[in-house]
């Protein structure tokens, strides 16, 4: 669910509850601004010209978990990411609106392979984000992280 209608919802829910129409919309700006907590986390591998980088990657599974993301988080810790699987392959596009940090955007194509890198995206910007083609998953890592190892196009992921 979009940020805006979990939090028009929120704001419903509180209002019939009998709750202020100020303290409900306040109140449902804070349920919407809820990291995404719980998702499973898998081992991802990044193989690049320097070697194999290991990640414990969250998968967003649902469209609800997708919708949401990154959102909301102060920080991400080396050695994790996010992996927002697409199925079937189709292009993708992302932006960074309610995303409090730089990441990496990397869209992996059908054959498990880099298809491109969007490289520290900016934080909140509403400005969409292009895979550039159809691709089966989306990883995003904290912003630098694909510099820092040495990821290119055409670099394997496993999973």
């Amino acid at each position: 669910m979009r940020n805006s209608a979990r939090a028009a919802l929120a704001a419903l829910a509180l209002l019939l509850a009998g709750v202020g129409a100020a303290q409900a919309a306040t109140q449902a700006a804070q349920v919407a601004a809820v990291p995404n907590r719980g998702l499973k986390v898998v081992p991802l591998t990044l193989v690049t010209g320097a070697g194999e980088h290991r990640y414990r990657v969250e998968v967003a599974a649902t469209p609800a978990q997708q919708a949401t993301g990154m959102m909301y988080r102060r920080k991400v810790p080396a050695g994790t990411g996010m992996l927002f699987p697409v199925n079937p392959p189709r292009s993708a596009s992302f932006w960074m609106s309610n995303t409090w940090v730089s990441l990496d955007l990397i869209f992996i194509g059908a054959d498990r392979r880099v298809l491109s890198i969007a490289a520290n995206a900016v934080p909140l910007s509403e400005s969409l984000i292009d895979s550039g083609g159809p691709v089966i998953a989306v990883l995003e890592l904290a912003g630098g992280e694909a510099a820092r190892i040495g990821l290119r196009p055409g670099d394997k992921v496993r999973w």
